[in-house]
């Protein structure tokens, strides 16, 4: 009976810490604040380039990181703009027009079947834009141009906590 009672009291303790420590993982922007417009800078309306980001509170045991952004909004489904993986554990931050080379991370494929970031360019009326951030418990294998089915599917069972961004544009 103590064992039992041992073995439920530590799974109990090791699901309320993963759960805080989930809990505790943020991602914002300088360029925007959550619930808030993207500026045109980072949209087909102006320079289209990746609006600065950073984040806290990931999992001590973090190896990687991965962020897809899209467009749930969009008229025919939800529309990829920018998949971005094995971005190193010990990156807390990605500068404005981000260049992956210089972190060791891997572009994947949007929907435009391109690499890299395209911002905002709803054809019509506001839509939201979520920047999703995984925190992983291993580096990917370096498959070049991942989906985000792909990678969605490449990280099943790694997803140590997540948190999500939006942002809103009206063209």
């Amino acid at each position: 009976m103590k064992t039992q009672a041992f073995i439920l009291v530590f799974i109990f303790m090791a699901s309320v810490s993963m759960a805080q420590t989930a809990s505790h993982f943020k991602l914002v922007s300088s360029a925007f604040e959550g619930g808030k417009p993207i500026p045109p800078k980072y949209t087909c309306d102006g320079s289209n380039v990746s609006p600065a980001l950073s984040w806290n509170g990931a999992p001590g045991t973090t190896k990687s990181f991965a962020i897809i952004m899209d467009d749930p909004d969009a008229p025919m489904g939800t529309w990829v703009h920018w998949v971005i993986y094995n971005i190193p554990g010990t990156v807390t931050s990605l500068e404005e027009k981000t260049n992956t080379t210089e972190i060791k991370a891997i572009d994947g494929l949007n929907n435009w079947g391109e690499t890299g970031y395209n911002g905002p360019c709803p054809p019509d009326g506001a839509h939201q834009y979520v920047f999703k951030l995984y925190a992983l418990d291993e580096m990917l294998p370096p498959k070049k141009e991942l989906t985000k089915e792909e990678l969605l599917e490449a990280m099943k069972g790694h997803i140590l906590a997540e948190t999500t961004l939006t942002g809103l544009f009206r063209s």
